[in-house]
C-alpha cells in the first residue's frame, strides 16, 4: 500500500472513530493534501469524510492527478468556478452538517471566507492531523532513511572541500552542489554554515567571512527526498583545535549521546531534553545551550508535535525527532551536533550515519 493511499486511511480512520470530530476534513494546505494524497500541488482542496474523498484542483494539476491518484475521486474546477461551490455540492450529496478545517494552517481572513462560503459548521481540527502525521508509516520512514542517507554522503563529499582560505559562501555552495549531486530533490531549509566567531551564532548565516586555520565551522543541512526531510548538524575544525575547542565538542558529544539513550516512545520530550540539557549545565555551560534539544520532522523540518524542553506530549512510535545539543560561546565558537532517530519502543533508530568524533581537516 502506497504512502499516500495509507495515510488516507488513517485520516478517514479517525473520522470514523471520532478522534477527528466531525462529519468530513476539509484539507486547504499544501502541506496536508500532499500529506493525505500523496500528490503535490499548490492549488486545491480535499474533501475527506470516513467511506470518501475528492480533490479538486485546477487545469494545471488534474491530468497528473489522474495518472498518479487512481483511488480519490477528482473534480477539476473550470475558469469562472469557484472552489467553495463544488465542495458545497458534495457537502449536499454527503450530507455533512460539520466540517472540520485546518486551524493551525488557516488564517482570519482564509477561516472567515470560508464560513462565509462553505454550507457547514466549521469546527477546528486541533492537533489530530498533527498527531497523525507524527507517527510515520513504514513507506515515510523509507523516504527519510533515504533523504538521510543522501545527506550523508554530501557530508563525506564536503569534507573534501573545506580548507583554510575558503569563505564561508564557498563552503555553502559546495554543500549545496554535494546535496543535489548525491540525490537531493530540493532543499529541506536554507543550510546554515558559520565558522569561528560566526558559530556562535545558533542560526547565522553564510558569510563572506573567510575560514581560517583553528576555527570551528558549524554546517546544519539536509534534503528532501520524495516530499521528506532530512536534517544535520555536524560541527568540524580546521587545521588544528585549541583545547577548549575539543573540551566543548567532548561536553556536547556526550551530551547527544546522553539523549539518544534516553530517547524512546511513550516519554515526554522534556524529559529527555532535561537529561542532555542537565550534563551541559553540571559542566558549567548551561546558560551556553539556550534552544530545544530536538524538534519533529517529516514534510516540513520543523513539523507535527512540539518537542521542547516544556512540552506535555508524549513521543510517538516511529516519530522522527532531532537530537540537537549545542554550546555557544559568544564571540568566541560554538559547537552543534545533530542526529535525527526513528522513535521505538524502548529506544530509538538513528538514521544519521555521518561521523561525528571531532574531525579536524
Amino acid at each position: 500500500m502506497a504512502a499516500n493511499d495509507m495515510n488516507l486511511r488513517r485520516v478517514q480512520a479517525a473520522l470514523k472513530d471520532g478522534r477527528i470530530a466531525s462529519d468530513a476534513l476539509l484539507l486547504t494546505s499544501h502541506i496536508n493534501r500532499y500529506f493525505a494524497t500523496g500528490f503535490p500541488s499548490s492549488a486545491g482542496m480535499v474533501l475527506i469524510t470516513a467511506d470518501n474523498c475528492i480533490f479538486v484542483t485546477d487545469f494545471r494539476y488534474f491530468e497528473a492527478a489522474q495518472n498518479a491518484l487512481p483511488h480519490i475521486e477528482l473534480c477539476m474546477i473550470k475558469r469562472g468556478e469557484k472552489y467553495a461551490d463544488l465542495i458545497n455540492e458534495k457537502l449536499a450529496a454527503w450530507q455533512i452538517a460539520t466540517l472540520a478545517f485546518e486551524d493551525g494552517e488557516t488564517s482570519v481572513a482564509e477561516y472567515n471566507a470560508l464560513k462565509s462560503a462553505l454550507k457547514a459548521e466549521l469546527v477546528p481540527v486541533g492537533q489530530q492531523i498533527n498527531y497523525l502525521r507524527a507517527a510515520k508509516t513504514e513507506d515515510e520512514l523509507d523516504n527519510m532513511r533515504k533523504a538521510q542517507q543522501i545527506t550523508d554522503a554530501a557530508f563525506e563529499k564536503v569534507l573534501e572541500d573545506i580548507h583554510a582560505g575558503m569563505t564561508e559562501k564557498e563552503v555553502e555552495a559546495r554543500l549545496i552542489f554535494h546535496l543535489y549531486h548525491c540525490g537531493g530533490e530540493k532543499l529541506s531549509f536554507d543550510p546554515i554554515v558559520v565558522s569561528g566567531p560566526n558559530s556562535s551564532l545558533p542560526h547565522g548565516h553564510a558569510t563572506e567571512r573567510v575560514i581560517e586555520d583553528g576555527d570551528f565551522v558549524t554546517m546544519d543541512f539536509g534534503v528532501l527526498y520524495n516530499g521528506y526531510c532530512s536534517d544535520m548538524t555536524r560541527t568540524v575544525a580546521v587545521g588544528s583545535a585549541s583545547e577548549e575547542m575539543r573540551k566543548i565538542y567532548e561536553i556536547v558529544l556526550e551530551a547527544q549521546a546522553i539523549g539518544l539513550r534516553e530517547a524512546r516512545a511513550g516519554r515526554k520530550w522534556s524529559e529527555v531534553d532535561g537529561a542532555a540539557r542537565s550534563y551541559i549545565a553540571e559542566q558549567g555551560y548551561g546558560e551556553y545551550f539556550g534552544h530545544g534539544l530536538g524538534h519533529g520532522l517529516g514534510l516540513e523540518v520543523h513539523e507535527s508535535l512540539s518537542f521542547s524542553a516544556e512540552t506535555g506530549d508524549l513521543t510517538p512510535e516511529n516519530g522522527v525527532v532531532s537530537c540537537e545539543p549545542g554550546i555557544y560561546l559568544p564571540g568566541k565558537f560554538g559547537v552543534r551536533i545533530e542526529d535525527c532517530v526513528i522513535l521505538k519502543d524502548g529506544g530509538c533508530e538513528n538514521l544519521t550515519k555521518a561521523k561525528k568524533s571531532l574531525l579536524i581537516l
